[in-house]
């Protein structure tokens, strides 16, 4: 299968591509020979992907969960938007990396740099937006191209299997734990503990958190005691008796984060705490409804900018963060999407062309 006729004097390389929205089980993604990305404008590179991460929220874009909002936005696509790689080739106006440096690319192929967002600095929010993995261009492949001022360097010390999950699980937990006002002593617990959530533990302990983690899986709360979180629950589809054994065991927290994209978890984590706590919802769902006058307050987060990019790269490697990452061949992708789908990865499955 390939998806230029034209294709037998271009160069090609290998990606697995998504051409209708099935369920993973079927096997949806083909293995397929594509052109070779190559350098379009004059402020692009051309990166060798060494390695990309899977992310659940591709699951539900594979599987059409998200098709109401327009994700995907097109077919044929390659899904995967955790990429790290080298830069093999560069534009006439690149000034900020050179041929050799390893990169990594958030969810945020580009932004059109000139709205109010932008200006601010909260290019995430731009109207005007291309996310990786929408298209063509994602990480599932060999080679993207990609401009410049939506990279991000990735130190020599790093592995791209490592670094790879901090371009949207770390960026991810990173801005939850932040939007959560972190400080010395305050207790934040944690629901999901995933790609995600294992990195967002790490980063609150750095803030001196007291940090509880949440999950139906025992394997992921045995990670959770292992990155330093003080308690950890697993979660019961008993909201009562849940939350009768939190507060009898360790009581309301100050703030809860939550990751696991499920509506029960989210009205269970309004109600896990205290008046005038914090909850910071960075997954999709519903907010369900809770008491106005306990002052709860309620507020989503979104991937975040290119300066809080460098911010993750900078703490993970001062701190010594802990990704816990399995690697897998590309061709192995619908299959390692199927374990994640059936919570059989521990944290972050790998892709590596």
């Amino acid at each position: 299968m390939c998806v230029r006729l034209d294709s037998v004097m271009k160069e090609m390389m290998r990606a697995m591509v998504l051409s209708e929205c099935r369920k993973i089980e079927d096997k949806p993604l083909k293995l397929t020979n594509i052109e070779k990305h190559s350098i379009n404008n004059p402020d692009e590179v051309l990166i060798k992907i060494e390695a990309c991460g899977v992310c659940h929220s591709q699951l539900h874009g594979i599987e059409g969960d998200w098709q109401e909002i327009g994700i995907p936005s097109s077919f044929p696509t390659v899904p995967g938007h955790e990429v790290v790689g080298k830069i093999i080739e560069i534009g006439n106006k690149v000034t900020k990396f050179r041929i050799g440096d390893r990169v990594g690319i958030t969810p945020l192929l580009k932004s059109c740099m000139n709205c109010r967002y932008c200006d601010e600095g909260k290019e995430y929010l731009c109207e005007d937006n291309e996310i990786t993995g929408e298209t063509l261009r994602g990480g599932y492949t060999e080679f993207i191209n990609a401009s410049e001022n939506f990279l991000t360097k990735v130190p020599e010390s790093m592995s791209s299997e490592y670094a790879a999950p901090l371009f949207c699980p770390g960026i991810t937990a990173y801005k939850a734990v932040k939007a959560a006002e972190p400080e010395k002593n305050k207790k934040i617990v944690i629901y999901g503990i995933g790609g995600v959530g294992h990195m967002a533990i790490q980063f609150a302990k750095v803030e001196g958190c007291e940090v509880t983690g949440v999950s139906r899986k025992k394997d992921h709360l045995n990670v959770a005691e292992k990155l330093g979180a003080e308690k950890t629950f697993q979660f019961t589809e008993s909201q009562d008796v849940f939350l009768n054994k939190v507060k009898s065991n360790y009581g309301l927290f100050d703030a809860a984060i939550v990751f696991a994209p499920s509506d029960i978890v989210t009205d269970t984590a309004i109600k896990s705490v205290k008046k005038g706590g914090t909850v910071i919802i960075a997954t999709v769902g519903k907010i369900p409804n809770f008491l106005a006058f306990e002052e709860k307050t309620v507020r989503g987060t979104l991937i975040g900018s290119m300066k809080d990019m460098e911010k993750v790269i900078e703490i993970a490697q001062k701190n010594n963060f802990k990704v816990v990452t399995e690697s897998f061949p590309l061709e192995q992708a619908n299959e390692v999407l199927e374990r994640l789908k059936n919570s059989n990865i521990e944290a972050r499955a790998v892709l590596i062309p």
